[in-house]
């Protein structure tokens, strides 16, 4: 036999010679979970080794973080329900906690990129991620929180915005604003093929965050398209995103490759709470290998395509490959 493959799996050294995917703790993004309070820090019960923090812990986790090599942090509040309302007025607040510990992680720790999340449903008293009237979630009338909410996070210190409520317009409402008041620096990531998914059960959890009523099939989108994702990309590239985003990432990873094909823009994917929650599960039980699994699902996620894995993995990750 003249090729003979196996020639080149012989050694580690001849492997990582011919490698063709690389994966590197500066493509990844954490998320973490915040809470107001002090010395505080929850696991949330879906999803074990993932916590909600405090402002103070959140600085220590953070710090740790950056010294291990994860520097990018997406944040994500959960506000009690007594200050949530229809049109999620605290959002906007410069006294709330979530836009506070932006400002002093920006301040203490200005090595860390903070991006934030942009849309109502951690603050509104309906659940969902626009204003909702008689069942009905209202588009036009959400841009303008949508708006206020992304110059609040800009003003705080934000370096990356994350629109991810999937209105039709919201990426260039927010563009324009931004640019209007001297943001122009802000990136926009947007959360361009965000699908109607199963695997958030888990997030929703930590953040208390489920619709009261319906669900979120009328702007989320159909998790059986693929070409509508292509529509959406088209749209927020016109609209001035800097990164588009496929959510959730395991499941979709076509869409990724296709996004990845046609668009020029980095694409990011969301290895989110249910893909993070199932490997946890099955490890505990002793069903798979959760480090080896984990290190193969993020390098399926990156060989598709994406440039920017936001995972729950992230430290995890960085301690085994210091």
């Amino acid at each position: 036999m003249l090729r003979r493959p196996r020639r080149n799996r012989k050694s580690d050294v001849i492997r990582e010679l011919v490698v063709e995917t690389r994966l590197s703790k500066s493509d990844l993004i954490y998320p973490l979970f915040m809470v107001d309070g002090n010395n505080i820090k929850q696991e949330v019960s879906s999803m074990p080794g993932t916590y909600r923090f405090s402002i103070d812990k959140l600085m220590d986790e953070i710090d740790e973080c950056v010294k291990l090599g994860i520097k990018t942090f997406c944040l994500f509040p959960a506000f009690e329900e007594k200050y949530k309302d229809k049109y999620a007025t605290i959002s906007s607040d410069p006294d709330n906690f979530y836009l506070k510990a932006i400002t002093q992680i920006k301040k203490d720790i200005p090595e860390a990129c903070v991006m934030t999340d942009v849309a109502m449903d951690p603050y509104s008293s309906d659940g969902h991620d626009g204003i909702v009237e008689n069942g009905e979630i209202l588009n036009d009338e959400t841009l303008e929180i949508l708006g206020k909410m992304s110059l609040a996070q800009a003003q705080a210190g934000a370096d990356i915005l994350g629109p991810s409520d999937m209105m039709d317009g919201r990426v260039e409402h927010i563009r324009e604003l931004l640019d209007d008041e001297g943001f122009t620096k802000v990136s926009i990531m947007s959360y361009t093929a965000k699908y109607a998914s199963a695997f958030y059960g888990p997030f929703r959890d930590a953040l208390d965050s489920a619709p009261k009523s319906g669900d979120k099939k009328t702007y989320q989108m159909n998790p059986a398209n693929v070409r509508e994702a292509l529509i959406e990309a088209e749209l927020d590239e016109l609209e001035g995103a800097d990164m588009l985003m496929v959510k959730p990432a395991l499941s979709y990873l076509d869409v990724i490759r296709e996004l990845s094909e046609v668009s020029n823009l980095p694409i990011a994917a969301y290895n989110v709470s249910g893909e993070y929650a199932m490997i946890k599960a099955a490890d505990q039980k002793g069903w798979l290998d959760g480090e080896k699994t984990m290190m193969e699902v993020l390098l399926s996620i990156r060989r598709a395509g994406a440039k920017i894995i936001l995972t729950y993995f992230a430290k995890e990750y960085a301690k085994i490959n210091v």
